[in-house]
């Protein structure tokens, strides 16, 4: 081995050979030519190691600046240039890159639209410093990180570029930056590091872009531990403490962070890759075939909505039919013929639907019923899409049966010849023909018309664009948006019911008071419904609560933990209402419950997105004391809090809170899978944070297997948890990580077995392989291993970057749990839904592992 010694200037280090001497070691070799030449001392065919790029220390363009490109001092003549191969690690560190596309083979694209940008920016034919993170791509967050590599670049390539670059220049920089050379990139890099051009980096200097990449991915906790962590650095490269590292020490560390992914990635890809394609049953290898065995599939899949959905179509095509042919039969048929059928088979169904659609809302009921056998063949889970195609089915019956009078009864009865309209319809209106406007103005007339108008605007501030204030209105007109307005409109349908009842009294062809049946439909759910809202034992009270503490967390979250009422039993996964007085009399809003089972006390995670939910952290926030918050990880009891120690809940001067449900949710049959797969999106975490501590309180009580043996609120006898339980908690703020920051630590500590693993994704940070976030990356990997403690969550739960990559996590799980019943819990955006529904049913199709999707609805 030639090694120069280091002397006072260790920038001139030069690498020429490095021999072998165990030739057992796991050194990858490559039979090239270069192999065979003897190294500086005349020795036979060295064995030399390649290291994954060329020219590590070799020019970069006659203008580039030039990094140790000094001889040696101690002789052995010229330098030597680096000699490497590709390894699996360089492969791996392809992908650090500046800008998006740059490794994609699509540079001409990307280039036109810089150039575009450029056009739009530039002044004078220049752009500025400030609009060079703009021009190429960047966003706002990225603006100082985008300064100092503007600055880099031109220093590479001498341009004087304090009043701006041309286009010419531009595209210089931007060639630097796509270079296809990983050298020419890590170069450009350690360059935007390296302010001094010295070839060194010190503290400092390593601090300063720690500030910049946390500022760029939005890390506000990383830039008060930048000091911190810039030493971690240097303590990891800089074993001897000279105060400095280079650029192929930077380098190394890089490598072992590619390696190690790849090293884990490309064994578990093969695999599944293999495993996939073994699976694949011969029933799905020709398109007919696989046709038909799909919709078998889907049909044992859905066949619960299948049959609800059938029957209900069904029925509403009997009573259709029904009341259709007996009108056709009819006197009344001779005058207004068919038109008269079909309104008339149209209101049967509306006196149907219209009752049913009450029965989806009783939610006491269906909470009930889920704990029956009736949950094996019904999708009580369901229910709110269930309500919505009822309100469809609701639109449609009215828009015939309104239809058909408007257009075409009406008219008939006031055309009708005299005498024929007499004998066959004057004992219906008292020997009197009305006119149009009299038939319009008496009751069933104008019931209907306010029956029709009111459904029209309840149904309006329904919808997806209103309920969640898509629509932007002008003032005061913007007050129909949004949860208040679609919650108080829906109150009007009261009014609805009771038209309902009047116009289906007063009817014109119809005297006989047993056959006026819009009661008969109405009278059981209303009174069930009319009970749930209003009797005290059935509606199990509205229970007074005492809030124990309250926590507001950065990300516009507030924590309360309440007392437990006495008798009230849920389940992980189940929802609560929650009615502040103090804000509306009349408001419930529903919450999933974060408490487990077996805790003593209730507790909800409300993230602020409307009018109410902003008020109430408000009247929270006058009562909280100053933001001093202690943390105490640990056992679950031991919460963090702003309020003063020692102070009394009920002398506390929080806001009265009532409570009522609990209420059923799809989450809390989880415990009939062997293996769940929880996803949350941001505050969507909340219930399966709850599945987790009921986990987490078996496995401290040591009755995983057994079921619950202590309390009357955890598992039922009889009852396992899963096997196995996977959480993946996707969120675009590091503050969120906070809210169950005590969470993750007790997994970390108590789950020994490895029965939950999780998985937290920050997606507001580049993902890996991006420039903004390669020291970020770093110093992850460092804390972690020294210290166990994540950088970005600061738990023991180690946070990925960007977003999971869905068909990969679905992959992995199919190969680690054949023939296993995987129960899939999502509760987020509704944008991920069609992802992971579909995932779920081409993994079961095309493995023996069968997936169940569920999705929490309010």
């Amino acid at each position: 081995m030639s090694l120069p010694e280091r002397g006072k200037d260790e920038s001139k280090w030069i690498l020429e050979s490095i021999e072998v001497v165990d030739p057992m070691a796991d050194v990858p070799l490559e039979d090239h030519d270069d192999n065979k030449k003897s190294n500086v001392n005349g020795s036979p065919e060295s064995m030399v190691v390649k290291f994954p790029n060329e020219a590590s220390l070799s020019n970069n363009g006659d203008n580039i600046r030039h990094r140790n490109n000094n001889n040696n001092n101690n002789g052995g003549g010229g330098s030597v240039k680096m000699e490497r191969v590709q390894s699996g690690a360089a492969r791996g560190l392809k992908g650090l890159r500046f800008l998006d596309r740059s490794v994609t083979g699509k540079e001409n694209d990307a280039w036109k639209s810089i150039g575009k940008r450029f056009n739009q920016n530039a002044v004078d034919g220049k752009i500025s410093k400030d609009k060079f993170g703009t021009c190429i791509g960047m966003g706002a967050e990225s603006k100082e990180f985008a300064g100092e590599l503007y600055e880099a670049l031109a220093r590479r390539r001498n341009i004087c570029a304090e009043n701006g670059v041309t286009l010419d220049e531009l595209r210089v920089f931007w060639e630097d930056m796509t270079n296809k050379d990983l050298e020419a990139r890590l170069q450009v890099f350690f360059d935007m590091c390296d302010k001094n051009g010295d070839g060194r980096l010190s503290e400092e200097e390593v601090r300063e872009v720690i500030l910049l990449s946390a500022a760029a991915n939005k890390l506000g906790n990383l830039k008060q531990h930048a000091s911190t962590y810039a030493a971690l650095i240097m303590e990891e490269l800089d074993p001897d403490q000279n105060g400095y590292i280079e650029m192929w020490q930077l380098e190394t560390l890089l490598r072992e962070m590619a390696s190690a992914e790849e090293g884990t990635g490309v064994k578990c890809n093969t695999k599944n890759q293999e495993l996939t394609k073994a699976m694949i049953p011969s029933m799905y290898r020709t398109p007919l075939r696989k046709f038909f065995n799909k919709t078998r599939e889907f049909v044992l899949d859905k066949w619960k909505k299948i049959w609800v959905i059938s029957l209900w179509i069904a029925i509403n095509i009997a009573l259709y039919s029904w009341k259709f042919m007996q009108y056709r039969d009819t006197r009344e048929f001779k005058v207004m013929g068919y038109c008269l059928c079909s309104a008339k088979g149209a209101a049967e169904t509306l006196k149907f639907n219209m009752a049913l659609i009450v029965l989806t809302m009783c939610r006491n009921t269906l909470t009930r019923l889920r704990g029956t056998f009736l949950n094996r063949i019904i999708p009580f889970d369901d229910n709110i899409n269930f309500h919505k195609m009822i309100a469809v089915g609701v639109v449609i019956g009215t828009v015939v049966h309104v239809g058909m009078h408007v257009t075409c009864d009406f008219p008939r009865i006031q055309s009708c010849p005299k005498r024929k309209f007499m004998s066959i319809l004057g004992p219906n209106f008292n020997y009197k023909q009305p006119t149009y406007l009299e038939i319009v103005l008496s009751i069933p007339g104008t019931t209907g018309i306010a029956m029709v108008l009111i459904m029209a605007f309840v149904f309006t501030l329904a919808t997806h664009y209103f309920r969640r204030s898509i629509v932007k209105l002008p003032s005061p007109l913007h007050r129909l948006a949004g949860f208040n307005a679609f919650w108080y409109a829906h109150h009007l349908l009261i009014g609805v019911y009771v038209l309902l009842v009047i116009h289906g009294y007063y009817l014109f062809l119809t005297k006989d008071w047993r056959k006026k049946t819009t009661w008969m439909y109405l009278v059981v759910p209303l009174i069930l419904y009319s009970t749930e809202r209003l009797h005290p034992f059935v509606n199990r009270e509205d229970h007074r609560v005492s809030v124990i503490k309250a926590i507001l967390y950065t990300g516009n979250v507030l924590a309360l933990y309440m007392t437990k009422p006495a008798g009230f039993k849920y389940k992980s996964g189940m929802y609560l209402f929650i009615k502040c007085k103090d804000i509306s009399k009349f408001e419930w809003h529903p919450f999933s419950i974060t408490s487990a089972p077996g805790d003593d006390y209730l507790s909800v995670h409300i993230r602020t997105l409307g009018d109410w939910t902003t008020e109430l952290r408000k009247r929270f926030e006058q009562v909280c004391g100053p933001q001093n918050v202690e943390t105490r990880p640990g056992a679950l009891q031991r919460m963090q809090t702003r309020v003063t120690s020692g102070k009394d809940p009920s002398q506390a001067g929080y806001p009265k809170i009532l409570i009522k449900g609990p209420y059923g949710a799809p989450a809390q049959n989880y415990k009939n899978y062997d293996v769940l797969l929880l996803i949350g999106l941001g505050i969507g975490a909340t219930p399966m944070i709850s599945i987790l501590k009921d986990i987490l309180s078996h496995m401290k009580g040591g009755n995983l297997e057994q079921g619950s043996t202590h309390g009357n609120n955890s598992l039922e006898e009889g009852k396992k948890c899963p096997n196995r339980a996977y959480f993946y908690w996707v969120t675009r703020e590091q503050a969120s990580f906070e809210w169950f920051k005590g969470v993750m630590d007790d997994v970390a500590e108590y789950d020994q077995d490895g029965i939950i693993e999780m998985h937290n994704y920050l997606t507001s940070v580049y993902a890996e392989g991006d420039a903004r976030s390669a020291l970020i990356g770093m110093i992850q990997k460092l804390q972690h291993a020294k210290n166990g403690l994540d950088v970005v969550s600061e738990s023991r739960i180690r946070t990925h970057f960007a977003r999971p990559n869905w068909k990969k996590v679905f992959t992995d799980l199919t190969s680690q749990h054949e023939n296993s019943r995987i129960g899939v819990f999502y509760c987020g955006s509704p944008t991920l839904t069609p992802t992971l529904r579909n995932l779920c049913k081409e993994f079961s199709l095309n493995s023996s592992t069968r997936f169940a999707f569920h999705k929490e609805n309010f």
